[in-house]
């Protein structure tokens, strides 16, 4: 089943939709020999984005998720509605210093340097199965971290969704052998 962007709910059909079109890549981005992947152009188009939501709905049906974590601050966007569409809870992995209660920290390498994601420390219920959303797949060091703190709370990884993946930069190599979705994959 996948999501119609002429209809409100599910219908069963073949729609599928070119996502790459909708997203604009700007060479040379935030430096020299980057092409960033800029996912605005497709969260403006309201058939995309809910393509992209139905989508992740779709493969993940069947996974038993009992909530879904989005990492600061685009895994926002695409994880608060698909916890609506899944009829699921919705959790936030924050930067250091953002939430205001009892929290779970966990830290991850980056190129120059570290940083740090929190979770409150009642978001996820041991035995919980957590499906963990972000934009974009790169070195998988963010979503390692966010990853780590599920497990700190004892909770499960149902798997990852993202609208993007850079393929490589093998950031699937950190996340281990659950289920992952990439709805665009860039191989350079």
């Amino acid at each position: 089943m996948v999501g119609n962007p002429n209809h409100g709910g599910m219908v069963a059909s073949a729609y599928t939709m070119d996502l790459r079109s909708k997203i604009r890549v700007v060479p040379d981005f935030p430096k020299p020999g980057v092409s960033f992947k800029d996912i605005t152009t497709l969260l403006k188009d309201g058939a995309a984005l809910r393509y992209v939501v139905d989508r992740m709905a779709d493969h993940f049906k069947d996974s038993k998720v009992d909530v879904i974590l989005g990492v600061e601050s685009r895994g926002f966007l695409f994880g608060a509605p698909l916890a609506y569409k899944m009829g699921t809870g919705f959790v936030l992995v924050r930067k250091p210093g953002k939430l205001p209660s009892g929290i779970v920290r966990a830290s991850y390498e980056l190129e120059y340097g570290s940083d740090s994601l929190e979770i409150h420390r009642d978001a996820i219920e041991p035995g919980q199965r957590v499906l963990l959303v972000d934009d974009l797949l790169a070195t998988g060091g963010t979503m390692a971290a966010a990853a780590d703190l599920v497990k700190q709370l004892q909770g499960e990884i149902a798997g990852f969704a993202f609208a993007v993946e850079l393929t490589y930069l093998n950031g699937r190599d950190k996340l281990g052998d659950e289920e992952i979705l990439s709805l665009v994959c860039y191989d350079s």
